[in-house]
């Protein structure tokens, strides 16, 4: 049981039997009905996360999520609602059922409806099982990933923001990529020097020469792969070490993350395309979901979530960094570090020692997805 929250704007909603979603008309329908706000699920550098209910009747079960924050703030949820629009639909893409401004006691809000996943994030079941997965499972994950990415790609965007977070599970076995916030066309310039997505997942084009482009997503499903498979980031980290560290061990030289042991040598081999320094030389995602180690399992078929687990031992998990004196909490930003004068860099290093020294963005406030259930 949780309290319902009733917002100024209601939304209006047709049910049938495939689900439900807005009108545009709703005085032609006769199925309706008006949303309430439920349960905060979640919260980010955008705003919160809640549950959609319906007000009265029908039934108890959420029928969404909402995103939502000030209007003043907003930029991050418009454009992943133009995004998703662009997008279409896709089984391996979050449904967006529209937006909305609402006027409540707070300010003004602009609102993103989005399916909700009952069984959570890719991190969560990592978490619940016990802080890493079977080779086989990560294969699962990896191959849905793949060709949510793929379909993304064919439209022309880059997600720039691909980790455990931002893939969301449903009961009947669905795995979705969601959270477009940071997402951009593929060749599009930036402007500035920008920091998108998470700073461990991060490729080294887009460090040495802020280029985000598809293979930063291909760089990404990486890390997540060693992320699923050993519960650790991909990228060995020492005690102590800060942002200014890491940027300098992904941008120069010839490092790469360590390629887990005990994968098989298949699996050790697909890591190796996504891990190439050069972008031209890596795999785009049609080629890794043709390569061997993605070969068809005997049991293809979706298999549903459980929605716990025995094995459950949140000590033994490691997340992502959120800041630069706390790698186990750091998170996704859409900050941006902007350079007066471009010119003066004249190297990945001296742009990375810039990044380090100058004023930077307030990292300790990022928000995150966290869950409260």
């Amino acid at each position: 049981m949780f309290a319902l929250i009733s917002i100024s704007s209601s939304q209006r909603i047709k049910i049938t039997e495939k689900g439900f979603d807005f009108l545009q008309n709703p005085d032609s329908a006769s199925e309706l009905m008006e949303w309430v706000r439920g349960e905060t699920i979640g919260y980010g550098s955008f705003g919160t996360v809640n549950l959609v209910l319906p007000k009265t009747g029908f039934r108890k079960s959420p029928l969404m999520a909402v995103k939502c924050c000030e209007t003043g703030n907003s930029a991050s949820l418009e454009n992943e609602k133009q995004v998703l629009d662009q997008l279409g639909s896709s089984p391996q893409i979050i449904r967006c059922f529209g937006d909305d401004y609402s006027v409540e006691s707070r300010g003004k809000f602009y609102n993103l409806f989005l399916e909700y996943a009952d069984k959570g994030s890719l991190a969560d079941h990592v978490k619940r099982n016990g802080g890493r997965l079977v080779e086989s499972d990560v294969k699962r994950f990896v191959k849905s990933i793949l060709r949510g990415l793929n379909f993304v790609h064919s439209k022309g965007f880059v997600h720039c923001d691909v980790k455990l977070q931002n893939v969301l599970l449903f009961g009947n076995g669905d795995v979705k990529l969601a959270d477009f916030g940071l997402a951009k066309r593929n060749g599009g310039k930036q402007g500035r020097f920008e920091i998108r997505g998470t700073p461990l997942n991060i490729a080294p084009e887009s460090v040495n020469g802020n280029v985000y482009d598809f293979p930063v997503d291909i760089w990404a499903v990486g890390c997540v792969f060693v992320e699923m498979f050993t519960g650790k980031p991909a990228w060995n980290l020492k005690p102590g070490t800060n942002i200014a560290d890491l940027l300098i061990k992904i941008g120069v030289g010839d490092e790469l993350p360590e390629i887990p042991r005990e994968l098989s040598e298949e699996g050790k081999d697909f890591l190796g395309k996504c891990f190439s320094k050069d972008p031209n030389k890596r795999w785009t995602g049609e080629m890794l979901l043709d390569h061997p180690f993605m070969a068809a399992d005997d049991d293809e078929t979706t298999v549903p979530f459980p929605s716990t687990s025995s094995q459950c031992c949140s000590e033994e998990f490691s997340v992502s960094p959120r800041c630069p004196f706390d790698f186990s909490d750091w998170v996704s930003t859409d900050e941006s570090i902007s350079r007066e004068d471009p010119s003066v860099v004249s190297s990945a290093l001296d742009r990375i020692r810039e990044f380090a020294f100058d004023e930077a963005p307030n990292w300790g406030v990022s928000g995150s997805w966290i869950s409260l259930r």
